[in-house]
């Protein structure tokens, strides 16, 4: 019998490896409102910078991001992770200890 949130063995496994790394989703917030420069994103998430290229390096071999000169943007398969991380946040609104989120 089929898992029904699972159509195939490994699928949620899969997602993980992309979206599941530190850092990641929040990376990829910050793309729901337009391409980004490398200094753009370090200042948003304060993250380390060889965190960061690691996780863009990441997500541009993955397909997810896309490369340009100056900036990165979502391609079309890192735009259907949007709303993954919409739903991410609605759970964490929802349960979350809002003193935590202050």
């Amino acid at each position: 019998m089929k898992d029904p949130l699972e159509p195939r063995s490994g699928c949620i496994a899969c997602a993980m490896e992309i979206i599941g790394a530190k850092w990641t989703a929040l990376i990829l917030r910050d793309f729901t409102s337009g391409p980004k420069r490398y200094s753009e994103l370090q200042q948003s998430l304060d993250i380390n910078p060889r965190t960061l290229s690691q996780r863009l390096d990441m997500l541009v071999r993955e397909n997810v991001l896309e490369q340009s000169a100056n900036y990165y943007q979502l391609t079309t398969k890192g735009q259907d992770l949007i709303p993954i991380l919409e739903h991410m946040a609605a759970w964490g609104d929802r349960y979350a200890d809002k003193a935590t989120l202050a």
